[in-house]
């Protein structure tokens, strides 16, 4: 038998609080860089926080739940959720942000029931004209997208891949990347990233 103070279960109390930090920023439209600002903190703490790697002193978590404009109990707030593993069509969560999903010439919408996996998974529309190329995306990770109806042009580096529906796509998100719907169509995509950056 085991019991609180063993470093397992230290370990997953660990986990469970920086999973609750991130998924918190993530609800706020946080960057980590934004919450860095509003904390006070570094981003290699909240980041190492978040990855259950930090072991924080009280004062850094009243930093970081000032940051998110929490009572600090809120941080031990992690019991599992009972919510479904389906998300309905008429439930999905519509992502804003990263200079994306801000005006009317894409939609963007979670398909997973939160950004706390490893996982995001979006339903994008993009109308014709819709073009990113002013603020290329540059993150960790790797991000897979697959066409559904229309065309869509991802620029690698500012090499242009056409994509037309069935076709698909896979990159490392640290190459510079942005988007144009050049058709006469709305173009459907969904799009993976691993980890999830919203």
């Amino acid at each position: 038998m085991t019991n609180d103070s063993t470093p397992e279960s230290v370990a997953a109390m660990l986990g469970a609080v920086g999973t609750r930090v991130r998924t918190l920023r993530k609800e706020r439209g946080f960057t980590l860089e934004r919450l860095a600002e509003l904390s006070g903190l570094s981003m290699g703490i909240i980041s190492q926080v978040e990855r259950g790697l930090a072991n924080p002193a009280f004062s850094t978590l009243v930093q970081l739940a000032h940051g998110l404009g929490i009572p600090v109990g809120l941080l031990f707030q992690v019991q599992e959720e009972h919510r479904s593993p389906v998300v309905r069509k008429s439930e999905r969560r519509r992502l804003g942000g990263h200079g994306v999903g801000d005006d009317d010439s894409a939609v963007h919408e979670l398909l997973t029931p939160d950004l706390s996996g490893a996982l995001e998974v979006t339903w994008v529309e993009t109308r014709p004209g819709h073009d990113t190329s002013a603020t290329p995306f540059t993150h960790l990770g790797e991000e897979v997208g697959i066409v559904i109806t229309g065309h869509k042009d991802v620029y690698l580096d500012g090499v242009r891949h056409e994509l037309g529906p069935g076709d698909s796509i896979r990159y490392p998100s640290t190459i510079p990347h942005w988007y144009a719907n050049n058709g006469d169509e709305v173009c459907t995509a969904i799009w993976v990233i691993t980890p999830p950056t919203w």
